[in-house]
């Protein structure tokens, strides 16, 4: 393929270039004073005593604010905006009760919201341990001791600016459970184990949705400012379309979950969609899938090429954002429209109404609102780099894979240029940009956000080109058309292996945030990042906390953020741990993400080790204002 020449070069002087050389080498350190040369041990006996001490230390929790910041004027000032709204609820729907709601005549009532969720294949229903909001009580000091510090620590004198964003996330999906209840109706990821039996589902999760506030309380005594979450379409608009009921609970748990979050010294944001397309788009639950082989490009169709009762995903979406932003802009400075929307393409008509939705709500948010706060959207990308940085072929398949996950919607977006050949080669009908198209979604993104949980190595198809992949919708290695590897050139593996996907590469993420940043022009928020231990979920509880080796991915990798700050000319804005407690990873509790452990019996959490050093390692840094 061709390459922009201007536009790559920087990112082909920042790849990884291997430097042959022989036998140990010297510690940087040790070098200056010539000690590792001239000095002799010498030995001497001592009276001997137990006199080591530890430095017993807790966590900083968030301060309560003194004032409240506001990013657009409240609801009252903006209901013009989203009018003929009409607000209502519903009960829980509980396949166990017998008796039928009565209100058949009422199209968006009780009886039709529990006839969405009684067509669908669920045999195993079950709900949680909690039926209403729970009150949180304060964190003991006993759970805030830090744990011991570990013998090698980062070296770095390195520091963050005073407006660097720390903050933890979640998705609802993900997190929340209660998924029939309070008028939420179903959505893609309810039906996941229909077609993996195996797998756990989503019904209970972390029971987040009651038990929000002592959530946050956690996450604020450990000192965070910035908490992320997403919001489920159907719990705001259980029958999805405009002209159709709001759910007056839903608005009201999030207000207090967003009140919560601010009377705790924090700072909300908001996510519009994470993996939870609502499932009425779906003509059958067995489109949600996208079978391999088929010209898809994502995972999971998450339907934003479709339409529901002739109105069309992107028209739907925007009037939820709509009614949503009308509501919390007034309080909430960020918000992310999708989360790696990519992978939830099927084909050219997703990418395009994708692009189209985001832009008209960022549009509406700063023109009709006029919100003073920050819009961006979430990418999906574990960086390709080349598997042997000196060869032409392995560097052209890498910025193939990188330009086809992020330029796709990136080049629209941050650099106002058409998709990339990449894109426009590997799926056939993608949906032409016109000039106006383009002049209207440019610069519709305040920074650049980006979820890089590892590195892959890339090399080009063994027995076909890259251009011959593309051609061919059957081929195995689309939509990418490049071959992954854990194995570098010089036959190690990658970096550490967890318990998914995940390697440990600290420094191939330096190279990656040089790349987006001289590519796209544009500050840089890492919005997800984090690491599941290899076979966490069978230690024991104290094993599970003492989690040492995702504190080492943490600091690693925010060591070597720092040295794209200072060293590269990087702008990184923030980061955000994936996640806050361990959650359900669409189907599977066995990849435990989280900075917390979570009892799936209690719902008790208890902080693990990393948490404390994540949270350390940033604001032992920072900048003072």
């Amino acid at each position: 393929m061709t390459l922009r020449p201007l536009l790559m070069l920087p990112a082909v002087l920042a790849q990884q270039v291997y430097v042959p050389t022989s036998g140990p080498s010297v510690p940087s350190q040790c070098v200056a004073n010539n000690s590792y040369a001239t000095s002799i041990p010498s030995h001497s006996f001592q009276e001997f005593s137990f006199t080591q001490s530890e430095t017993v230390r807790t966590a900083t929790s968030v301060p309560a604010p003194t004032s409240t910041t506001l990013y657009a004027p409240p609801y009252d000032s903006l209901s013009h905006l989203v009018p003929n709204l009409t607000t209502t609820q519903w009960g829980n729907w509980d396949p166990s009760v017998t008796q039928a709601p009565t209100d058949t005549h009422n199209p968006y009532g009780n009886a039709s919201r529990n006839a969405l969720w009684s067509a669908l294949p669920i045999s195993d229903f079950t709900r949680g341990i909690y039926s209403a909001t729970v009150s949180p009580t304060p964190i003991p000091t006993s759970e805030l001791v830090l744990p011991p510090p570990e013998y090698f620590k980062p070296q770095d004198c390195y520091t963050f600016p005073s407006s660097f964003m720390l903050g933890v996330a979640g998705s609802a999906c993900q997190i929340e459970g209660a998924i029939a209840d309070e008028g939420r109706t179903p959505v893609l990821t309810d039906v996941l184990t229909v077609y993996s039996p195996d797998t756990s589902p989503d019904y209970v999760a972390n029971e987040n949705y009651y038990l929000y506030k002592q959530d946050i309380e956690r996450i604020a005594s450990m000192g965070v400012k910035y908490y992320s979450f997403s919001v489920p379409w159907t719990r705001i608009l259980p029958f999805v379309l405009p002209g159709t009921p709001v759910n007056k609970q839903g608005l009201d748990h999030y207000n207090d979950l967003v009140n919560f979050v601010l009377g705790k010294g924090m700072l909300p944001t908001i996510t519009l969609i994470h993996s939870d397309t609502p499932l009425q788009f779906y003509p059958n639950i067995s489109d949600t899938v996208i079978v391999p082989g088929t010209g898809g490009i994502g995972y999971l169709d998450s339907a934003f090429q479709r339409s529901y009762n002739n109105v069309s995903f992107e028209d739907a979406f925007v009037h939820y954002g709509k009614v949503l932003m009308a509501h919390f802009a007034d309080r909430v400075p960020i918000w992310f429209t999708f989360n790696e929307p990519l992978l939830g393409a099927r084909n050219g008509k997703s990418i395009d109404a994708v692009l189209k939705a985001h832009a008209r709500l960022y549009h509406f948010y700063k023109e009709d609102i006029n919100g003073t706060g920050k819009i961006s959207i979430k990418f999906n990308n574990n960086f390709g780099v080349p598997r042997d940085p000196q060869n032409p072929a392995d560097v052209d398949a890498a910025h193939h894979f990188n330009s086809f996950q992020l330029a796709t919607f990136a080049n629209p977006i941050f650099l106002g240029k058409d998709y990339p050949p990449s894109y426009k080669d590997t799926v056939q009908d993608y949906v032409p940009l016109s000039a106006s198209d383009l002049a209207y979604i440019n610069g519709t993104a305040d920074f650049f956000s980006i979820d890089p949980y590892t590195a892959t190595v890339v090399s080009p198809p063994p027995n076909s080109t890259i251009k011959d992949c593309a051609a061919t919708i059957s081929h195995p290695l689309r939509p990418y058309c490049v071959m992954q590897s854990t194995m570098t050139a010089t036959g190690w593996g990658i970096g550490y292996r967890s318990q998914s996907y995940v390697y440990m590469t600290p420094t191939y993420f330096r190279t990656y945030l040089s790349y987006l940043w001289n590519t796209f022009r544009s500050p840089i928020a890492i919005t997800e990042f984090g690491f599941p231990v290899f076979g966490e979920g069978e230690k024991t509880l104290v094993d599970q906390l003492f989690d040492s080796p995702r504190s080492w991915y943490y600091q690693s990798f925010l060591t070597e953020m720092l040295k794209a700050i200072w060293e590269d000319g990087v702008q990184v804005i923030g980061a955000f741990a994936w996640s806050f407690a361990d959650n359900w990873e669409f189907g599977h509790f066995e990849a435990q993400f989280g900075i917390q452990t979570v009892n799936r019996t209690t719902q008790e959490r208890r902080y693990k080790k990393s948490f404390f050093e994540l949270v350390d390692f940033v604001e032992s840094r920072r900048q003072r204002a």
